[in-house]
Parts: structure tokens; sequence; C-alpha cells
């Protein structure tokens, strides 16, 4: 099943031991390939404008439902375009009762080789208020 799933460089990018760059494949590099789509500003890539996600237009965003929405749907929206392997079940946003300048996203999906149902949470940083004053 793994090699359907294919082998590809670890994020973040590193070694092996033998000195190599390390690759990761099957579920670990789909989950890679998905924190990867996540952390890629829309447009960041020049050969692929399109690339990324969204959800970092709501950097400085009020923390507010209408923020969890538009966070909720950017997640969706990448992860629909860019990750083929997956067949999105949900996505989840809510504000962190402890820092509440971060919003937790939690992404169910199952990957269309196995069935096999899959989760991930990925924390996504606004900037606090008080970084946000010009001093």
């Amino acid at each position: 099943m793994s090699e359907h799933l294919g082998t590809g460089w670890a994020f973040p990018v590193a070694t092996n031991a033998r000195g190599r760059v390390a690759l990761v494949g099957g579920v670990r590099a789909v989950e890679q390939s998905i924190l990867m789509i996540l952390m890629t500003p829309k447009g960041q890539r020049v050969m692929r404008p399109e690339y990324g996600c969204q959800i970092h237009e709501l950097l400085f965003a009020p923390n507010d439902a209408s923020t969890l929405g538009l966070a909720s749907y950017y997640v969706h929206e990448a992860l629909t375009a860019w990750e083929p392997r997956i067949e999105l079940l949900g996505v989840d946003a809510d504000i962190d009762e402890v820092y509440p300048e971060r919003i937790v996203l939690g992404i169910r999906y199952r990957i269309v080789e196995d069935h096999v149902e899959h989760s991930l949470v990925f924390p996504f940083y606004r900037l606090p208020l008080e970084s946000r004053t010009l001093r």
C-alpha cells in the first residue's frame, strides 16, 4: 500500500544516518504533505503561485467566529486542491483556551488507498493583540 502513497523528502528537510537526504513514505508522507500545504502561504512558490493555503491571510484577523469559519474553509480548500491521496472528512477550528491568539484546527481525513481514518491537529498562531500596535 505505501508504494501507492509514494516516497519523498522528509519535512523538514534533514539528513539520514548515512548523510543523505532523509526520505519518508506511506502514511507519514501524506501527513507531511498536509503540513507542507498548510504551512505554505498561497503565492509563495514562484512557479506554482496557487499552491498553499490562504490561512496566513488571517494573521491579523479578529478573534471571532468569522475568522474560525474562514480558517476552516481555507484549510478545506487547500487540502482538497493539493492532496489527492486523501478524502477530507472534516475540518474543525477552535480558539485555544490558554493561548487565544492560537487557532487549533482539527483535520479528519481518510487515505483513499486504505480507507483508514486519520486525524491531525494543526495549530495556527495569529499575532497577539499587543504585538499589533506600533511602538
